[in-house]
C-alpha cells in the first residue's frame, strides 16, 4: 500500500512538474487573450479545412508573405506568434536548424545511432521506435518553448555514390529499404492518430540529389542529367513510399536541377508528381535558399521576381531562406503571380500546423502536453540506443577468434584515431547527446585495457605514435583497432576523393597486427564504404567489424558484440568498391545501368556486377543459419482491370508485361513461408533478405530487394517467418520510358543460397488465379 501511495505521488509530482515546465505562449488561439480566442480558426470543433480558410481570409497580402518562410512572422493583431520552422531530427533532436536550442533546461536529447548504421538492423519495428523517442523528446522541447514541432528529417535519398559526404544520413543503396525506413521512421514521429500530428516529419531532397562537392562541381551548380527509367525506378521510389505508405506530412525539393529544371521550380515533380500522383496531404519546402539558388547561382530566370513565381506556381509552400519574403509581392504587383497562388500555399502549412495543435490554444492542455524535461535523457530512451547500436554492427570477417573471451583475453590494447571519440560517434545532423560511452570505455568494462591513440587523429599524416601503438600490441592478450573516418572526411559539402582509410591507417593497422600478440580485431566507424582489401586478406588480422557511426552508446554496443554479450546480426546497407571502381564512374555521371560499351559499370548492387570489397546485405554471425522454403506458389495470374484486355488494348502487355496501372493490384501479392534453422550454439538474429531476378530481355535490374525481415532465433531451434510479396509493386520493372510493368514469364526469388522460381502469366477475366 505504501509503495502504491509513493508511486501515485510521483507520478503526481511529475504531471505537475511537467504543467509548469510547459513554459511556451501558445502560438495562436491564447485562452487568455480575448480579443483573438473566439476566432474561428480557434474553434476546434470546427473543420480544419474551414479554419484554415477562415485564418487565411483575415491576412492581408503583406502578412500573408511574412508566413512563406521558415522564421515566419509573427501577426500580432490575429493572437499569431512567430514560428520557426526548421528543425531537424535525423537521428535524434538536434540543433543544426534554428528551431531547437539546448538550454539548462533541456541540455540534451537522445543520439540515436547515424541513419546508415540503423538501416544496417534491417529492423522496421526498431525504426519506427526509435522515431517515438525521437518525437517524445521533441515535444517535450516543443512544450518549454526550446523547440518546433516540424522536423525536417528523414533523408532518404539513394545512396547512389560511395563518395557522397552525406550518404551516412540515408538507409543505404537500395530504393524500397529506403522507402520502408522513410515509412516506418516518418509513422514513429508522427503518431497514427488519424489526421492529427505528433511532430511533422519531412522527407528530404527530392530528387536525384546526392552530389555535394566534387572535383570542381558543387549542389548549387548541378544539373542531374537523369533518364525517365532511373528516376521512376530508383530515384523516386523512396519518397513516393514515404508520402503514400508513411503519410509524410512534407517533402523537401533539392538544390540541384534534373534535367535542366530546378527541383524546386518544376511543376512536373512538385505538383505533377508530388501533390499530384502521390497525393501529399502536407506542404512542400525548399532546402536552404534553394529558391535563391537557382535565381542567384544557377541563373535559371532573369529576376527574383520570375524566381518567386516560378517556385510557387509550381507547387512550392515554404521557403528555406529569405528570397520568398523579400520578392514575393514584387512578383505579384508586376502580375507575375496572383494572390490566390500565395493562399493555395497557405493552405497546406496552416493545414499542417492546425493538424499539429498549433491553432488548439495551450500546448499543455493538448494530447502531449504532459510531455516534459523528465521525459528527455531517460534510461529507457539511452537503452534503445544502445540496442540499436548493436543490431546494426556489422562482423564483416571472422577467421576464428570471435568473440573474444574475458578469460583468455584479460588484457585488451586498444588502439587508434577512433579509439576514444565521443562526437564522432553521433556523425553529422545531431545534437547534444545525452552522454556518451567511448569504445575504450566500453572494452574497459570487461577487461583492462592498454590505451594508445596510434594516430592524432583520423588524418594519421604521421607515425610518430607508432611506435607506442605496437608496443601496447605486444603486451597485450588481444588488439583492438578502432579506426575509420570522421566529419573531417565525409559531412555535408565535403564528398570523399577516394574509399581508402585516410593518410597513415592502412600502415598503423598492418604494423599493430604484425606486432599483436594476440588476435588483432579491427573496427571501422565510417558512413560510407571503405577499401580495406587489404585487411580483408591479412591473416594477422582476425576480425573485423563495421559500426558505422553508433551514437552516443555506441562503446557498449562494440564492446558487447567483441565479447559475445550480443550476437551480430547486421547487413550491410551498400556496396563496399574496390578504390579502382572510382576511376570509371564520374559523380556526375547519374547513370545506374552498366554500359559495357563506354567502359561504365554501374552502381550498385541492382546494376553493377563487377568486383568488390564486401557486397550489399553481407554481414555475418557468431552463430550459422539455414534456409527452407516450406509454403511458395509456382504460378500466379496477373488480373487486368477489366478496361485493359489483351484484345483490346495492346499496350496493356507490351513486350510481354503489364501495365502496372492496368492491372488489379490491390489484392495481387505472393506469400511464402520460409523456415529459418540456427544450427549453432548461440541464440542469434537473422536478417531474410529476399531477392528477385525478373525475366530476361527487360533492362531490369540484375536482382532487387523485395522483402526482407529480421527474426530472433535461439540457439538449435527453427522459426517461421512468412512472406508477402506485393507483385505490382515489387515484382514490377520500369521501362525506358518510365512506366511501371509487370513482367510475364519465370521470376526467380532468391533467399540466401536457395532459389525458387515463380512464373507470372496474364488473367484477361480478371481473376486471381495461383
Amino acid at each position: 500500500m505504501a509503495t502504491t501511495s509513493i508511486t501515485n505521488l510521483i507520478l503526481l509530482f511529475l504531471t505537475l512538474l511537467a504543467t509548469v515546465e510547459s513554459s511556451r505562449i501558445p502560438f495562436a488561439c491564447n485562452p487568455r487573450d480575448s480579443n483573438t480566442r473566439n476566432y474561428p480558426f480557434c474553434k476546434t470543433n470546427l473543420p480544419i479545412q474551414y479554419r484554415v480558410r477562415d485564418f487565411i481570409g483575415r491576412l492581408t497580402l503583406h502578412e500573408k508573405v511574412g508566413l512563406l518562410v521558415n522564421n515566419a512572422a509573427p501577426v500580432p493583431r490575429l493572437g499569431i506568434q512567430g514560428y520557426e520552422w526548421w528543425s531537424e531530427a535525423l537521428h535524434g533532436v538536434s540543433n543544426v536548424g534554428p528551431g531547437t536550442k539546448f538550454t539548462p533546461q533541456f541540455s540534451a536529447a537522445t543520439s540515436f545511432p547515424q541513419v546508415i548504421t540503423t538501416a544496417a538492423s534491417f529492423n522496421q519495428s526498431l525504426w519506427e521506435e526509435i522515431g517515438k523517442v525521437v518525437s517524445d523528446e521533441a515535444r517535450a522541447m516543443y512544450n518549454g518553448g526550446n523547440a518546433g514541432l516540424t522536423y525536417w528529417s528523414p533523408n532518404v535519398n539513394v545512396l547512389r555514390d560511395p563518395r557522397w559526404g552525406r550518404g551516412q544520413e540515408t538507409p543505404g543503396e537500395d530504393p524500397v529499404m529506403a522507402g520502408k525506413y522513410a515509412a516506418r521512421y516518418v509513422r514513429g514521429l508522427q503518431g497514427n492518430d488519424g489526421n492529427k500530428l505528433k511532430v511533422a516529419a519531412c522527407c528530404k531532397h527530392y530528387t536525384a540529389y546526392d552530389l555535394d562537392n566534387w572535383n570542381g562541381v558543387d549542389r548549387f551548380h548541378f544539373n542531374a542529367k537523369v533518364s525517365k527509367q532511373d528516376l521512376a525506378d530508383t530515384f523516386d521510389v523512396p519518397f513516393r513510399t514515404c508520402v503514400m505508405e508513411g503519410k509524410v506530412a512534407s517533402v523537401m525539393c533539392s538544390y540541384n536541377q534534373v534535367n535542366g529544371i530546378p527541383t524546386c521550380a518544376d511543376p512536373n515533380l512538385l505538383r505533377g508528381i508530388i501533390r499530384g500522383e502521390w497525393k501529399l496531404n502536407g506542404y512542400i519546402v525548399s532546402d536552404c535558399d534553394s529558391v535563391g539558388v537557382f535565381y542567384d547561382n544557377q541563373h535559371y530566370t532573369a529576376t527574383p521576381e520570375e524566381a518567386a513565381a516560378e517556385a510557387i506556381k509550381a507547387g512550392l509552400d515554404l521557403d528555406c531562406g529569405p528570397f520568398l519574403a523579400m520578392h514575393t509581392e514584387s512578383a505579384i504587383q508586376k502580375g507575375k503571380l496572383s494572390e490566390s497562388d500565395v493562399n493555395n500555399a497557405l493552405i497546406n502549412t496552416v493545414t499542417v500546423q492546425m493538424r499539429l495543435g498549433m491553432f488548439d490554444g495551450e500546448p499543455r492542455n493538448q494530447p502531449f502536453g504532459h510531455l516534459g524535461p523528465h521525459i528527455v535523457c531517460r534510461p529507457d530512451h539511452d537503452h534503445l540506443a544502445l540496442e540499436a547500436a548493436r543490431q546494426g554492427i556489422v562482423l564483416l570477417k571472422n577467421r576464428g577468434p570471435l568473440p573474444l573471451s574475458t578469460q583468455r583475453h584479460r588484457t585488451i590494447a586498444v588502439i587508434g584515431p577512433n579509439s576514444d571519440v565521443t562526437v564522432t560517434m553521433i556523425g553529422n545532423y545531431a545534437g547534444i547527446a545525452c552522454g556518451y560511452t567511448t569504445p575504450v570505455q566500453g572494452i574497459a568494462r570487461y577487461v583492462k585495457t592498454i590505451h594508445e591513440r596510434g594516430c592524432a587523429n583520423v588524418a594519421c599524416k604521421g607515425r610518430e605514435l607508432f611506435g607506442a601503438a605496437e608496443n601496447a600490441a605486444r603486451q597485450a592478450d588481444a588488439t583492438v583497432l578502432v579506426m575509420g573516418l570522421d566529419q573531417t572526411i565525409e559531412a555535408e559539402f565535403l564528398d570523399r576523393v577516394d574509399l581508402l582509410l585516410p593518410g597513415h591507417q592502412q600502415e598503423l593497422i598492418s604494423r599493430v597486427a604484425a606486432a599483436s600478440k594476440g588476435p588483432t580485431i579491427l573496427v571501422l566507424l565510417s558512413g560510407g564504404p571503405v577499401d580495406i582489401t587489404f585487411a580483408k586478406n591479412d591473416p594477422r588480422i582476425s576480425g573485423i567489424f563495421w559500426v558505422g557511426y553508433p551514437g552516443q552508446s555506441g562503446g557498449t554496443a562494440i564492446a558487447d558484440v567483441i565479447f559475445g554479450q550480443t550476437n551480430p546480426g547486421g547487413k550491410l546497407p551498400m556496396t563496399w568498391y574496390p578504390q579502382d571502381y572510382l576511376a570509371k564512374v564520374p559523380m556526375t555521371n547519374m547513370g545506374l545501368r552498366a554500359d559495357p560499351a563506354r567502359g561504365y559499370p554501374g552502381r550498385t548492387y541492382r546494376f553493377y556486377k563487377g568486383p568488390v570489397v564486401y557486397p550489399f546485405g553481407h554481414g555475418l554471425s557468431y552463430t550459422s543459419f539455414v534456409h527452407s522454403i516450406s509454403k511458395a506458389p509456382a504460378m500466379l495470374a496477373v488480373p487486368l482491370d477489366g478496361r485493359h484486355t489483351t484484345s483490346s488494348n495492346s499496350t496493356a502487355t507490351l513486350s510481354n508485361a503489364v501495365r502496372v496501372t492496368h492491372a488489379k493490384c490491390d489484392q495481387l501479392s505472393v506469400g511464402f513461408h520460409v523456415n529459418v534453422r540456427n544450427t549453432g550454439a548461440r541464440d542469434g538474429s537473422h536478417t531474410l533478405l529476399v531477392f528477385s531476378t525478373p525475366p530476361a530481355g527487360h533492362f531490369a535490374p540484375e536482382k532487387q530487394l523485395v522483402a526482407f525481415e529480421r527474426v530472433h532465433v535461439p540457439a538449435n531451434s527453427e522459426q517461421q517467418v512468412r512472406i508477402g510479396i506485393h507483385v505490382c509493386k515489387y515484382l514490377s520493372i520500369v521501362d525506358k520510358y518510365g512506366i511501371r510493368r509487370i513482367p510475364m514469364g519465370e521470376h526467380h526469388i532468391h533467399i540466401g543460397d536457395i532459389k525458387h522460381s515463380i512464373s507470372l502469366h496474364v488473367d484477361a477475366l480478371g481473376e486471381i488465379k495461383s
